[in-house]
This record gives structure tokens, sequence and C-alpha cells, in this order.
């Protein structure tokens, strides 16, 4: 399904720590819109919601609604670190087309 690198698992990580509340994970999805169709979204979650695929990266808890799952598989999620900026980057082999932004694609 997902592959998460070292480098954003510690990402994630250092974000999870930084709140005050207990997070049970992170949620990546995918909705509609963008510039090319679809859009990824990442957020920390405090629960998880029925229906949720639930995968562990080395002790971190990543959740993938049912919608997305199909649109996420194959993908590497990466966090970058570079003088243009950090950020997450999403690698989907699976991709018909990728805008510059790195956040969006369609199928």
């Amino acid at each position: 399904m997902i592959t998460m690198t070292d480098s954003a698992i510690s990402a994630v990580r250092r974000f999870m720590q930084s709140t005050e509340a207990p997070m049970a994970g992170l949620r990546i999805k995918v909705e509609g819109g963008g510039c090319s169709g679809f859009q990824y979204g990442m957020k920390l979650e405090e629960s998880v919601t029925q229906g949720d695929e639930v995968l562990d990266f080395s002790g971190l808890t990543v959740l993938v609604d049912e919608n997305s799952a199909a649109l996420l598989d194959g993908v590497t999620v990466d966090f970058v670190d570079g003088f243009e900026g950090s950020g997450f980057k999403f690698e989907n082999p699976n991709a018909s087309n990728s805008c510059g932004c790195g956040k969006s694609f369609s199928a």
C-alpha cells in the first residue's frame, strides 16, 4: 500500500510531539481538487474512524480511509528539507499526471 521514508516518519513524530492532545496517528487521504484533479491531504487525528485501514511504520500509526486506499496504493511519502523549503513529497507510480507543486495528481 503506502511506503513512508525514514525522513517522513521522523517529521511526523516531531509534529506529533508538539501537540497537546494525544494523537492516534497521521491520516493520509485523497480528495477531489488541486490543479490535476485529485490532491493529497494529511492531518493528525485524535481517533481512528470506523473503516480506516490502520498501518504501522516503526511505531507510527497511519490511517487511510477506504475511499482513498486505492488511489494511494504504491505511493511513497517522503519529507524533503532543502534550500527552497521543506515539506512532504508524494511519489505516485499510478498517477497519469502530476502538477509541479507535488500535491496533486490525476489517475
